[in-house]
């Protein structure tokens, strides 16, 4: 895991961002938050050098950088921490992730293709006009994000967590949601269709409506036949 060294501003409780030594790589030296770097710049640099340079991340905190226009294909991320970053127009494929944190961050245009992520949390973002399009995300936390315009169809998202989460115009199409909880969620326009909800877990009052269509009990959508009003 990432380093819990606390930022070395006077009264800051913040953990600091990762340090780097001569050769570039990553050391346990005490640093500073992003708030209170004297050359966040070069912080920022530091940091993309360090991704652009190694296929295999572990251990990295970049809490509150801004990554835009990179390409994180087939990168490999292990215990790193990314709360309240941004991310904007990433194009990606291959993505892996495992025990690593993303809470509060954004993603806007973002394409994470055919991404990996296991253990790894989201608790709390705001994703808009981002796809993970046959994506592996297995036992992954969602709790509380908002989902504008974005897409999960064609993912294993098995025993993953959607609690409290805002979902809007936001498609499951063809996944795989076994376990996955959907709990007191907002919704408007979400499409599971051809997803296995049945295996999934809802509120009762919410199991029966998705998307505005009309729905069994547990969530299937209920195919009008032919020749009905």
């Amino acid at each position: 895991m990432f380093s819990q060294n606390n930022c070395i501003e006077p009264g800051c409780t913040h953990i600091a961002l990762t340090s780097f030594n001569a050769d570039k790589e990553i050391t346990e030296k005490p640093g500073y938050c992003l708030d209170h770097s004297p050359d966040k710049e070069l912080v920022r640099q530091q940091i993309y050098d360090y991704i652009n340079t190694h296929s295999k991340i572990v251990g990295l905190n970049a809490a509150g950088i801004t990554f835009e226009n990179i390409d994180l294909t087939d990168k490999r991320f292990y215990g790193c921490n990314f709360m309240h970053c941004k991310f904007i127009n990433l194009h990606s494929t291959g993505f892996r992730s495992r025990m690593s944190m993303f809470d509060f961050a954004i993603f806007s245009d973002c394409n994470l293709l055919q991404s990996n992520m296991q253990f790894t949390s989201f608790a709390g973002s705001t994703f808009s006009h981002t796809l993970f399009t046959g994506s592996d995300m297995i036992q992954d936390n969602f709790s509380g994000i908002q989902s504008y315009q974005s897409s999960f169809d064609d993912s294993d998202l098995y025993n993953s967590r959607f609690i409290r989460a805002k979902l809007i115009d936001t498609s499951f199409r063809n996944c795989n949601v076994k376990k996955t909880m959907f709990k007191q969620i907002e919704q408007q326009n979400v499409l599971f269709k051809h997803s296995n909800t049945r295996e999934a877990i809802f509120d009762e009052e919410q199991s029966s409506l998705f998307a505005g269509e009309l729905t069994d009990k547990i969530g299937y959508v209920i195919e009008p036949q032919e020749g009905a009003d």
